[in-house]
């Protein structure tokens, strides 16, 4: 599944990938947050699966504030 989740990427030109491999129930998500530390305006976000992006739609709704809040675009 995640090898699928990363070509797909890769052919949407994503330069860089964040893999994380945590328990949805788990509060830490390290490569998240790296990811939104990371960011600059004008950035992109490639997401291929929502249900592997947030825990709930309440966390996903949180998540993709943070992102657009930096002035990126999300995908």
């Amino acid at each position: 599944m995640l090898n699928i989740q990363v070509k797909t990427l890769k052919q949407f030109g994503c330069v860089k990938i964040y893999r994380e491999k945590a328990s949805g129930a788990d509060s830490e998500r390290l490569q998240l947050e790296k990811l939104i530390a990371s960011l600059g305006e004008d950035d992109i976000v490639v997401v291929i699966r929502m249900d592997r992006f947030a825990r709930s739609t309440f966390d996903l709704f949180s998540i993709v504030k943070d992102i657009t809040n930096k002035t990126v675009w999300f995908r």
